[in-house]
């Protein structure tokens, strides 16, 4: 309890950093290999050699900086989260964690705390998926889930690969074989994240314990009906293929009711119509449904429904439906014996907290196949996230990073 972390040095790091973006006054928006992505990791470069941390950018563009322990040869102790936003995002999402880690090793430095294992800093490339429309690249690359000979099979939304991305930045993909995360030579990972919903803030709680990210399998769904004059087709005579839509779109949410689990959610998030215009019947609508849960099986229970659902209303309507996988991502728990340490501590200082799932994929979702893994949620205010309007207050912050840092120093004497 006797060190703390800084409530001035995290503002002044958040505050620095919020001002790279290329949306200013409209939000924050730091996407990977941008320039506003190269001066706040110069920032963060300048801060992490002033501790006399070895620093270096690998190959992915992911921020990876060491504090030596006494014993290099065990395995290193990894603390951080992502460095990159949404379009018109918020100053908050990704960089408080990578800024907390920064700020833990800080307040090792100035009290001369040589740890017993080296700390790993990472600030993770791409998990958002802005540039791609992929989530976690940074993370599946380096932890071997995508081959570096895929890189030039992910295209941007402009047709460059990901690859020519890379070195366009003036990184170096070919090295990313030799850079990748071994998980032999790592102990754990932990991850302080704004928690990017309502529940901490709508109860007034202080930390949340993640104990479970939510796998997400997103569908892409087709109905095909036929065109026709908007007038002088007869209602019963049609094949409207959003008719068909709107009716199955509007039953998701029941059948997430009636077959899910209290933490499932489905969303219907895209919706696109063809040839929409006012006076033609619609002949073509695809939209998307987003399904979320730690439990596959709910998800199964839910994907089941919606594809006998959508075959009975294509029936009753006369037009096709066409049902397929766009993503899929494996639900993670989290580790028991990191998130038994962070509720201690929590308890020890007092904090209101709860063990809650996150609805968001993390970095720390990726992580959790090669290692232990634990995350630390602060409130976010009213729920906001990828908004302008996003906030967490840096007391909550600062409690967020104490947790932190105490946790790590017991994950140390493990």
């Amino acid at each position: 309890m006797s060190m703390e972390t800084s409530l001035a040095r995290i503002k002044k790091d958040i505050g620095t950093i919020q001002k790279f973006t290329s949306t200013p006054g409209q939000g924050c928006t730091r996407f990977s290999y941008s320039i506003e992505d190269k001066k706040a990791k110069n920032y963060l470069i300048d801060e992490m050699i002033s501790l006399g941390m070895d620093v270096k950018i690998d190959g992915v563009g992911n921020l990876r900086g060491t504090y030596k322990g006494q014993c290099e040869n065990l395995p290193i102790i990894l603390v951080g989260s992502h460095m990159d936003t949404v379009k018109h995002g918020g100053s908050f999402d990704g960089i408080t964690g990578v800024i907390a880690a920064l700020e833990v090793i800080r307040v090792l430095k100035e009290n001369n705390i040589n740890t017993k294992h080296t700390i790993g800093l990472i600030g993770f490339a791409e998990e958002e998926g802005s540039n791609f429309g992929a989530t976690t690249l940074g993370s599946k690359v380096i932890t071997g889930k995508i081959a570096s000979s895929e890189l030039k099979n992910i295209k941007n939304f402009e047709g460059k690969s990901y690859y020519e991305v890379l070195e366009e930045s003036g990184l170096n993909p070919e090295n990313i074989d030799n850079e990748r995360l071994d998980k032999k030579d790592i102990l754990g990972m932990l991850e302080l994240h704004i928690e990017q919903s309502i529940v901490l803030d709508k109860n007034n709680l202080s930390i949340g314990i993640v104990k479970g990210i939510a796998g997400t399998r997103t569908y892409g769904v087709e109905i095909i009906g036929e065109s026709n004059h908007a007038g002088a087709t007869p209602m019963n005579m049609r094949k409207d293929a959003l008719i068909a839509a709107s009716e199955i779109i509007s039953h998701v949410n029941d059948i997430v009711k009636e077959n899910g689990l209290s933490t499932t959610v489905a969303t219907v998030g895209k919706i696109e119509c063809h040839p929409n215009v006012s006076n033609v019947i619609a002949e073509k609508v695809g939209f998307t449904i987003d399904i979320r849960d730690l439990d596959d099986y709910a998800m199964d229970r839910v994907l089941k429904e919606v594809i006998s659902y959508s075959n009975r209303i294509s029936d009753k309507y006369e037009v096709k439906c066409n049902i397929r996988q766009i993503t899929s991502f494996k639900g993670t728990r989290t580790c028991e014996k990191i998130n038994n340490i962070i509720e201690d501590i929590v308890k020890s200082r007092g904090y209101s907290y709860c063990k809650m799932l996150s609805g968001a994929v993390h970095d720390s979702a990726v992580m959790a196949e090669i290692t232990d893994v634990g995350m630390i949620f602060v409130p976010s205010k009213d729920g906001k996230s990828h908004v302008p309007e996003e906030y967490t207050s840096f007391e909550d912050i600062k409690r967020g990073s104490d947790v932190l840092l105490e946790t790590l120093l017991k994950l140390d004497k493990i």
